[in-house]
């Protein structure tokens, strides 16, 4: 609980700073697109950092401990899509004007796949343009968003034997440097 409430800090202590630093959210200030950059960034490092020096370290190099999706059953490491999942639980709690999820079209967990045109869009285009991410727009209830999805990629072999092993898996030829899914990040903006 204390390493999601560091990483939601973390991301909002960066937009908190950008914001400021670029005008406090005025007309004048950060575009969402520049936001919305930024704001992977921090996730994408931090999700980096996790999956390299802590999961894939203690689970695949060292053998000291195992990562699961029942981590506190099983007294393992949280695995790197479910922290990811719990800090944008805790920045939605904090009522943070973005959102952000990890999205797939092959998810182990079905509440992961896309839901909005927008999503299912972004998903096929990183997934058939490496390197490269997507923005759109889209308008969900009253409200118009700004939507950018980026390439969420395999960094570690403990990402694809995770993957690629899963019982729930629809896809099982992961590679290291893969697109596995997307990272969606919404940011609401002025009709």
């Amino acid at each position: 609980m204390k390493t999601k409430s560091i990483l939601a800090t973390g991301v909002l202590a960066s937009a908190s700073m950008l914001l400021s630093a670029c005008g406090g959210g005025e007309s004048t200030g950060i575009e969402p697109k520049e936001m919305a950059d930024a704001l992977h960034s921090v996730m994408e490092a931090d999700r980096t950092v996790y999956t390299r020096l802590i999961v894939n370290r203690l689970v695949k190099e060292e053998k000291v401990i195992k990562a699961s999706e029942h981590w506190k059953d099983e007294q393992a490491l949280v695995l790197p899509a479910q922290m990811f999942r719990y800090g944008a639980e805790r920045v939605a709690e904090k009522g943070a004007a973005f959102s952000y999820s990890l999205l797939s079209s092959w998810p182990v967990n079905k509440q992961n796949k896309p839901k909005t045109d927008v999503e299912v869009k972004g998903l096929k285009f990183i997934e058939e343009n490496p390197g490269k991410n997507f923005y759109g727009e889209e308008k969900l209830g009253d409200t118009t968003y700004f939507t950018a999805v980026y390439p969420d990629v395999a960094v570690a072999p403990a990402c694809v034997s995770c993957h690629n092993g899963h019982k729930d898996t629809p896809r099982t030829d992961f590679k290291i440097g893969d697109v596995m899914g997307g990272v969606v990040i919404r940011i609401p903006v002025k009709s």
